[in-house]
């Protein structure tokens, strides 16, 4: 079964209810690229008028993790996948529809090559950047991945 951004958007409602709930969605999915959006309403806004920070880092957070999960099915081996760390960096208010986009693909072939090859832990740090409607950055987020082959 091949991972698809319909059958990403079921997962988040069956394993990720509060990205859902929130209208977290992934629209493209492919080797190189990952695209997520989430627009502004009422559920997710914070007392700025403006879309909460932590539903924009589901947004952002499942433009890296999607893709990773992608590549490691494909590869065949029992990967292990964390979050270690994150930073974010906003500016501009978030009104609307954002769309996060994750340019890394490569990063992720070249450290799950090297995992399954020496079997030992890698770190990927993956970017993953929100504009809004009119094509404005209006948040950078970067997570730092841990990847492990399963024994």
């Amino acid at each position: 079964m091949n991972i698809s951004p319909s059958k990403l958007n079921a997962f988040t409602m069956i394993k990720l209810p509060s990205a859902y709930f929130c209208g977290v969605r992934t629209k493209v999915l492919n080797d190189q690229q990952c695209i997520t959006t989430v627009k502004h309403r009422w559920i997710n806004q914070n007392p700025f008028n403006s879309m909460f920070w932590a539903v924009q880092g589901m947004a952002a957070e499942f433009a890296t993790g999607a893709m990773m999960m992608m590549k490691i099915k494909a590869s065949g081996k029992k990967v292990s996948m964390l979050v270690t760390s994150n930073n974010a960096t906003f500016t501009k208010k978030a009104t609307g529809r954002i769309t996060f986009m994750c340019n890394d693909g490569h990063k992720v072939d070249q450290a799950l090559a090297e995992a399954i090859k020496t079997g030992e832990g890698q770190t990927i740090t993956m970017q993953s950047i929100g504009t809004n409607q009119e094509g404005l950055v209006v948040s950078t987020f970067n997570f730092e991945w841990s990847i492990k082959v399963k024994g």
